[in-house]
């Protein structure tokens, strides 16, 4: 990291004394790694081609019961199939009612209802194995999707190529990576984190742009500093870590004064109907957000639902405290993301960016086909759903199968793997196509064996 350094100081709101200082190379998003760059530069993978798909991936956090969303079993006795009615929709399935506005418009995605993985019945794991394809073993973080896009692809505007709405995971209960890193590709990769609540009124974006401390005017003093610095090496200059060190000052330096990049994430330049059409809530906002920064150049968006399991409303109805009932799913979540989500993919498709954007909806597991005692669901990740829209998926179809209670794949089964090379399809990427490893052993994007899920395309 580069630190140009001021004398002046400044006080937080939270009391914490910050000087000043303009930061080059404290953006996980606007840095690489030498040996990633230069193997990347090597490959041609630099440069961000000529391809325009982008992803949006919205992580349901908490992970919402089958039975009681995508895959109802109004045939199973009471303790199964819940509280719910399944509803006619727009495609060839049924729906909870609980998701009315996702039914009209189920001729825009497929589902999947045979997803199941191996892995440790805990948030983290799955959060892991849902984002990167593997599980974490021997000490190997897989990077996320959006990360193995930014390596093969880079940036394609002032915007960083990952960013993660409205921050990454907190806790999940198993003290592991929460999969939403570069990985082993290294924090270059990282996504950009907002870390602000899109929703507030107050709503401002840290970290992106320089502090209001900092005027212009002092902002160009400090970059005439660095010239004149750099002006005095010029053998180091000469070195090829000393000139990716001036790309990661220029990269961080063009998204820090971008007016593309300011434009972007201001949700104030939306007609206040745009904005009440996907909700003045926290979800409802990332996912207008989303949209502003596809919009804008940035490949792939993580929407987290939520940010936590413990002490908020979330899908992880177990039905008593900390955690949501299923009465809370009906009342508070279903209406806010069936209100968001709907927004996104009528906005997209009016814009004509949803062909070129797929938006897929995954989550950690399932929940148990029996209600529990407390009247919730437990951890299932013996079979969820999960579902998938533009960038070439027809819409409208069920790919795969539950048992009659949806604890177990009837046919076509699916794992986290094949999820993310659908992915991968739908961006265009090339599944033989290899990463830079751990010890410079080669890793492919998806393990041998793992294809996409060909019937959506």
């Amino acid at each position: 990291m580069l630190n140009l350094t001021g004398n002046g100081s400044s006080q937080t709101c939270s009391g914490v004394k910050r000087r000043d200082f303009l930061q080059v190379g404290s953006l996980g998003a606007a840095g690489l790694s030498l040996p990633a760059y230069l193997e990347a530069k090597e490959l041609g993978a630099v440069e961000p081609g000529h391809d325009e798909k982008s992803c949006i991936m919205i992580f349901n956090l908490g992970a919402p019961s089958q039975l009681d969303t995508f895959d109802p079993k109004p045939q199973a006795p009471a303790e199964v199939r819940g509280p719910f009615q399944p509803i006619q929709t727009r495609g060839d399935f049924e729906l909870s009612e609980i998701l009315p506005r996702h039914a009209q418009l189920a001729d825009q995605f497929s589902l999947v209802r045979s997803v199941h993985h191996g892995g440790a019945a805990v948030h983290d794991a799955g959060w892991q194995m849902m984002q990167t394809g593997r599980q974490f073993t021997g000490g190997v973080n897989s990077p996320h999707a959006g990360a193995v896009l930014s390596w093969l692809r880079g940036r394609r505007s002032d915007l960083p190529p990952f960013v993660v709405l409205p921050e990454t995971m907190g806790r999940g209960g198993g003290n592991l990576p929460n999969g939403q890193s570069g990985g082993f590709l290294g924090k270059a990769h990282d996504p950009f984190a907002l870390m602000a609540d899109p929703s507030q009124a107050n709503f401002q974006v840290p970290d992106l742009l320089p502090p209001d401390t900092i005027g212009e005017v002092r902002l160009q003093r400090r970059r005439k500093l660095r010239d004149l610095i750099d002006s005095t090496v010029q053998d180091f200059e000469s070195a090829e870590n000393a000139q990716l060190l001036d790309e990661n000052f220029q990269a961080a330096w063009r998204m820090m004064t971008s007016t593309q990049a300011r434009d972007a994430f201001d949700l104030t330049k939306e007609p206040q109907s745009i904005r009440d059409r996907y909700g003045m809530n926290r979800f409802g906002q990332c996912c207008l957000l989303a949209r502003r920064l596809v919009e804008s150049g940035v490949r792939f968006v993580t929407v987290n639902t939520f940010l936590t399991v413990f002490n908020e409303v979330t899908w992880d109805i177990h039905g008593s405290a900390p955690f949501t009932s299923i009465a809370g799913m009906k009342d508070i979540v279903a209406p806010m993301y069936d209100q968001g989500y709907s927004a996104l993919i009528e906005d997209l498709n009016l814009r004509g960016l949803l062909d070129s954007t797929m938006v897929c909806n995954v989550a950690e597991f399932g929940r148990t086909p029996k209600v529990n005692p407390a009247g919730g669901r437990d951890h299932w990740p013996q079979c969820f759903s999960v579902y998938f829209a533009g960038a070439g998926v027809k819409g409208g179809q069920v790919v795969g199968s539950s048992d009659p209670i949806g604890g177990v794949p009837a046919d076509r089964p699916v794992v986290p793997a094949d999820v993310i090379a659908t992915i991968f399809r739908g961006l265009g990427l090339k599944l033989d196509d290899h990463l830079p490893g751990p010890g410079g052993r080669p890793f492919p994007l998806v393990d041998f064996g793992h294809q996409e899920i060909h019937e959506l395309f």
